[in-house]
């Protein structure tokens, strides 16, 4: 795989408390010309950045977002709008409390209830792995996959760290090809994109693509 045939794993990513419109387009134009699978932003400039884009390129975004300790009905809300407002894919993260609990019925029903406010949208439920231990990452693996979600994803990169190849082996070997697999948070170099690829990634949450894979 070349470098650019990468862009169409890439979810292009702004995620940053003081990010502006200018910079919300400059990220949309890039996911255009290159090719990435979304741009993922804040919900706040979902409906703006759907209006750009037309049906260039989906419009990704986030809820419940970074802590996910959110209430339920706070998350199905956010879920709604932003589909309203033109997010064909939306990230969810769990309640860590309740992974750390044990009360994963509580996160099934979650995931359901947001899977439900997504209607035919694309749902990626992040569990923010670094916060979590193999066993619980195990667990939610099966969740995730009980609850319909089409991806599991790592992290939101605003924890303690980010995606590892780790957990990349961990996830494949535990949803064995019955959701699909997100890794975000840290990668930051072409190596490590192609290694968590070659590792069962579908998807890549990265601020830094179209810098690293156009560099000459």
């Amino acid at each position: 795989m070349n470098k650019h045939e990468i862009f169409r794993f890439i979810d292009h990513t702004l995620l940053k408390q003081n990010a502006v419109w200018e910079q919300i387009r400059e990220i949309c134009q890039e996911g255009m010309d290159f090719g990435t699978a979304s741009v993922c932003i804040p919900p706040s400039f979902v409906k703006q950045a759907a209006e750009f884009v037309g049906e260039r390129l989906p419009i990704c975004t986030v809820i419940g977002f970074p802590n996910g300790y959110q209430t339920t009905a706070v998350k199905v809300f956010e879920a709604a709008e932003a589909v309203q407002n033109g997010a064909a894919e939306i990230d969810m993260v769990i309640n860590i409390g309740w992974a750390k609990a044990k009360s994963y019925d509580a996160i099934l029903q979650e995931i359901n209830a947001v899977k439900d406010a997504c209607g035919e949208k694309r749902l990626k439920v992040i569990i923010e792995t670094c916060l979590l231990t193999d066993e619980e990452k195990e667990k939610m693996c099966d969740i995730v996959v009980e609850a319909g979600a089409d991806f599991i994803k790592t992290s939101t990169g605003f924890s303690t760290a980010g995606a590892t190849f780790h957990d990349i082996e961990l996830f494949a070997r535990c949803v064995r090809g019955r959701c699909k697999i997100k890794a975000a948070g840290g990668i930051s170099t072409v190596e490590d994109m192609e290694k968590f690829l070659d590792l069962g990634a579908d998807r890549l949450g990265t601020s830094r693509a179209v810098k690293l894979l156009t560099a000459e």
